[in-house]
């Protein structure tokens, strides 16, 4: 019976531990850096705990609910959406957001996250309905934009707040894919049509461009040679002309002083007879004139006519 007793009084003193140790466990809260604790006393909103340690009261006050305050990344799941241009693609992305009141994160919305992620999905199948499929690559930036605005009004009553959106991948169908790739590799082909004509183009003018500097060049140095002949016979003429005046002048001078008349006629004289002399080497007929036979007279006749230009020159003012 002793035992009986002692056994039942062991229970309620373990009973008794466990109580103390779960209202101890109950009474002192610590709240971790960034993160926020909603309390409810007997059922109702009591007050938002901050990082630190924090005293309840045991079976009146209870933690309902643990929200963190640092930005979180959430998987928004692929859907399919159908594009202006009826063209269904498969896309995926990656939403931001970050609470900013618990009390509204806690009371506003069941569930924020899954909110928001849904949200996310029916806003951007909406936007992508409205574009066609080419602009939805171009556009990326700008769907961003747009459904960060529609789940940052929608979310604002549930404490959250949307930070960004970011479009992860599109996934077209592998027919479209093959039409885009073969108007792509087209368009690469007409570049490079293109790009090579213009490059012979350019090659054919840079050459025309050569050849007519060449040709001018050619031109200009002719014309330079022309001038630069011209030039040194115009010279070589002038001195022809003046060594011929100098040496007639010479020659006239000689001519009148004492002794030089005589001495050309018989200049004359000699060179009339080595002519004669070369014309009978030259063929087999031989013509002469009637004053071989006297020679002297003729030299007396060209002597006669040195001296009647010399008169001439003379009585000339």
């Amino acid at each position: 019976m002793d035992d009986m007793y002692l056994s039942i009084s062991t229970l309620i003193s373990l009973v008794a531990v466990a109580v103390i140790v779960i209202a101890l466990a109950k009474t002192a809260q610590i709240v971790p850096q960034r993160s926020a604790f909603i309390i409810e006393r007997l059922g109702r909103y009591s007050r938002t705990l901050d990082a630190g340690f924090h005293i309840l009261i045991p079976f009146v006050d209870r933690v309902a609910y643990r929200h963190t305050l640092k930005e979180e990344a959430l998987d928004v799941p692929k859907q399919q959406c159908i594009t202006k241009d009826n063209i269904a693609v498969s896309v995926d992305g990656v939403l931001y957001l970050q609470v900013i009141d618990p009390q509204s994160a806690s009371y506003g919305i069941t569930d924020y996250r899954f909110a928001s992620m849904s949200l996310a999905q029916t806003t951007l199948r909406s936007i992508i309905g409205q574009i066609e499929l080419d602009r939805t690559f171009e556009e990326r930036s700008r769907l961003n934009e747009e459904v960060v605005s529609a789940l940052d009004d929608a979310a604002q009553p549930w404490g959250v707040k949307v930070m960004r959106y970011e479009i992860a991948d599109i996934v077209m169908p592998g027919t479209i894919t093959d039409a885009l790739e073969q108007q792509m590799r087209a368009e690469r082909e007409r570049r490079a049509v293109v790009a090579r004509s213009e490059g012979e183009r350019q090659e054919k003018i840079n050459i025309s461009e050569g050849q007519k500097i060449q040709v001018i060049n050619l031109s200009e140095a002719e014309k330079e040679k022309q001038i630069n002949e011209a030039e040194g016979k115009a010279r070589e003429i002038q001195m022809l002309a003046e060594a011929t005046a100098i040496g007639i002048e010479r020659i006239a001078a000689a001519i009148q002083k004492p002794g030089g008349k005589d001495a050309v006629s018989l200049r004359i004289a000699e060179q009339y007879v080595r002519e004669f002399g070369r014309i009978a080497q030259s063929g087999t007929t031989l013509i002469l004139p009637a004053e071989l036979s006297n020679i002297g007279a003729a030299v007396a006749g060209l002597a006669k006519t040195l001296q009647t230009v010399d008169a001439a020159e003379t009585r000339r003012p």
